[in-house]
Parts: structure tokens; C-alpha cells; sequence
């Protein structure tokens, strides 16, 4: 998944244009095309910086869903199954497929649910609860962040807070993401993907041999 922790982010882009303007015309009387709107889907932010909350990130391709993960050794089972579904903006997934590798402005958005064990006609197993637990962000944004990634804690549906280069979660990700430190290796579609175009990263196919 991203990082075990808690967090939601982004919002829409609107370009407006005067659809009665008529296009630029080149010294040659050319005319010339028309600038590429950016993708509603692409990282926004404010005016101080916090990434605002990507308000349809469920309409976006959904990668894989984790149960009560954690990347500590020794840590135990709460007793209170928590679920981690993971999202990534469609343009990023596209180009994902096509080179195994994320394109700038990849969205990639952990959403914490609460497993439930009772209700309807469930006996067994668990399933999620309606109640958002919390929302993280793991954007890659090359002219805005100095390692091109970025964490944002999304502790409300408008925006989210940047989580300082000393946390824990760069560092981890830096040294045990599979792609790109993003943590392809628990996304099983995107996996396979990754050995076709052989893009993992050393650390990865080093822990991967160690294990074996």
C-alpha cells in the first residue's frame, strides 16, 4: 500500500476560454493549435501549499486492497480489522501500463476503512464499513518537490497537510518501493507489469533474492 498512517486530497481544475475568441494566428497566417487543458485528475493545490482533496478519487482506477497491514516486524493485530484501498489517477495508470514506470503528476490516494465482521447476512469473514477513516496522498509532482514524491495527510475534504521529508515514510518507501518508491509489489496487476518492462528497483529485487 502507501504508508500505514491516515489521511484525504485534490480538487478540479476549470480552464475557462471565450468559445467566440478566434485562435491565434502565427505570422504566417497559420493557425495554430490550441493549448492542452490540464487533466481535472492533476495534483491542485492552495495558495499556502497544501494539495487540495482529489473530490472523485473512487471514479479512478483502483489497484488493490490491503487488510490489517503493517511493515513493522513486531507489530501485533488490533483485534479491529482495518481495510487500505488504493487508488491512482487513470492518466498515470495508462502510461503506467504502457512503460511500467509513473508519469509527473501521478495521484495515488490510501483510503482507510473499518472491517466489520456483523451485519445482513454475513456469519463470516469481514467486510468495509460505510465510514472513511482517514485519507493519504502520495503524489509525484517534479517541479514542486525536491525528491519529485510527496505525502499529504488528508484530515478533511478540502485539503490535506505535506508530511516533512523526516518522516518515516519517505525513507521507507525510498528503500523497499518496488517502482519508483511507490509499493508496486502489493498492487497484482501492476506487478507483472513491472518484471515485463523491467523497471523494479535493485533494493526491491535485492530484498527479493535475500528472501528466497
Amino acid at each position: 500500500m502507501l504508508l500505514k498512517i491516515t489521511l484525504p486530497a485534490s480538487g478540479l481544475l476549470l480552464v475557462a476560454c471565450l468559445a467566440a475568441s478566434p485562435r491565434p494566428q502565427s505570422l504566417s497566417g497559420t493557425p495554430q493549435p490550441a493549448a492542452k487543458s490540464e487533466s481535472p485528475n492533476a495534483p491542485a493545490y492552495n495558495k499556502d501549499g497544501a494539495m487540495l482533496f482529489p473530490k472523485r478519487y473512487r471514479e479512478w482506477v483502483f489497484l488493490s486492497s490491503g487488510v490489517d497491514m503493517s511493515y513493522n516486524p513486531t507489530a501485533q493485530a488490533s483485534g479491529h480489522p482495518t481495510f487500505d484501498n488504493v487508488f491512482v489517477n487513470p492518466e498515470a495508470y495508462a502510461q503506467f501500463v504502457q512503460t511500467g514506470t509513473w508519469p509527473d503528476k501521478t495521484v495515488l490516494v490510501l483510503e482507510s476503512r473499518a472491517g466489520m465482521d456483523k451485519g445482513s447476512i454475513n456469519h463470516r469473514g469481514h467486510y468495509q464499513g460505510t465510514e472513511v477513516m482517514g485519507v493519504e496522498v502520495h503524489v509525484k509532482d517534479e517541479a514542486r518537490f525536491p525528491g519529485k514524491w510527496a505525502f499529504f495527510d488528508m484530515d478533511n475534504e478540502v485539503s490535506g497537510s505535506l508530511f516533512p521529508k523526516e518522516a518515516s515514510c519517505y525513507s521507507c518507501h525510498a528503500e523497499h518501493a518496488a517502482v519508483d518508491t511507490t509499493f508496486v509489489q502489493f498492487y497484482p496487476t501492476l506487478l507483472p507489469i513491472a518484471k515485463q518492462k523491467q523497471t523494479l528497483s535493485a533494493s526491491y529485487l535485492k530484498e527479493g533474492a535475500t528472501a528466497k
